[in-house]
């Protein structure tokens, strides 16, 4: 036969803390409220009350520690129905079991807990240079809002909820079962504590319906594709009171037919003939801000990065921008007059 101790799955030494502790996580486990109709968890329930009981009280503790029962002193495992439901010390039991039956079974019954709305996401579509320098986008979305006729309790204009007349407005009916006396939602009125006997025509009693907003979004320049801006409030309506959920704006960049983005840098494709690449000289490179003359060192070879400082994308993060990374790409051309297949077969001849 196990022991109390065994009951609660703690060491002969354990502490109160470690007993207290361990009785309320089985507790919670076990508890009938949270497993209605399961004749296991509510024995296992008893044997951990029961074992709790005697762990809990240090006279009891050492009777059963000294003589291997309780001595007469309490009820001992699988002690069935003398065990004692009055004491059991609940400690959050209710804040959980209300999480499994809406309240019912916690504290504040019969009052709706209030609900933060959902969020809800849509996409900008923006050109490439308008992610560099900013843009304002109306964007539109359909949200759910407060019937505009009965401004969102679900009853006919003119009238109001009233009381459930099952539950008295308490949210929660009570069944009993034996030793326990089972809590439920109202299956009248759902938890809410009120009816609606004569519903809104407009909405059909649910106190919401569905309406097109426009908003304006401010997109700071440097977004990226895929960038998620979010507006606060702008979502879904919140129930019973919660707070509205946000709106996330996702920004789409159409790609560049100059610039692919790396970060904060831009880079750029940078033709030069082998004659500049190979004495060097000056190119002009393209940035948003303008062209920019750079030099290429003599003897650059093809796919050399270039780099030309602060002219690439703003940075969403702190300030300032990136840089342009020009790529050197040497141009063979493929075709040539009499005067340069002379100078190249002379370039040839000198081993160049």
């Amino acid at each position: 036969m196990s022991s109390l101790y065994d009951t609660l799955g703690v060491k002969k030494g354990a502490s109160q803390d470690e007993i207290k502790k361990a009785y309320r996580k089985l507790a919670r486990q076990h508890h009938p409220d949270a497993n209605p109709g399961d004749k296991t968890a509510e024995e296992k329930f008893k044997e951990v009350q029961t074992a709790y009981d005697v762990l809990s009280d240090e006279k009891k503790r050492k009777d059963y520690d000294r003589f291997g029962s309780t001595n007469g002193r309490g009820p001992g495992p699988g002690a069935g129905p003398n065990v004692n439901y009055g004491n059991v010390d609940f400690g959050d039991l209710g804040d959980i079991l209300g999480g499994i039956f809406g309240n019912a079974g916690g504290r504040g019954r019969g009052r709706p807990q209030a609900m933060r709305g959902h969020d809800l996401e849509t996409e900008v579509r923006l050109s490439f240079e308008d992610s560099l320098r900013g843009a304002e986008a109306k964007v539109p979305v359909e949200v759910t809002v407060a019937c505009s006729d009965c401004g969102g309790s679900g009853a006919q204009p003119g009238t109001a909820p009233v009381i459930c007349p099952q539950c008295n407005g308490r949210g929660v009916t009570s069944e009993s079962q034996g030793l326990f006396a089972l809590s439920q939602p109202c299956p009248r009125c759902r938890g809410n504590g009120t009816v609606i006997e004569k519903p809104c025509p407009k909405c059909k009693g649910s106190g919401s319906e569905r309406r097109l907003r426009n908003y304006t979004v401010k997109i700071k320049p440097g977004v990226k594709d895929g960038t998620k801006i979010r507006l606060k409030g702008k979502g879904e309506a919140g129930a019973n009171g919660g707070p509205n959920g946000d709106l996330v704006v996702i920004t789409r960049v159409a790609p560049s037919e100059t610039y692919e983005r790396r970060g904060d840098d831009l880079l750029v494709q940078v033709p030069v003939t082998f004659a500049t690449a190979a004495l060097g000289g000056k190119v002009d490179v393209p940035t948003p801000e303008g062209a920019v003359s750079l030099k290429i060192p003599a003897g650059s070879e093809d796919g050399k990065l270039l780099r030309i400082k602060g002219r690439g994308a703003p940075k969403l993060q702190g300030s300032g921008k990136g840089d342009v990374l020009a790529r050197v790409r040497i141009q063979v051309p493929k075709r040539i007059n009499k005067k340069e297949r002379e100078l190249l077969e002379e370039l040839r001849k000198a081993g160049g």
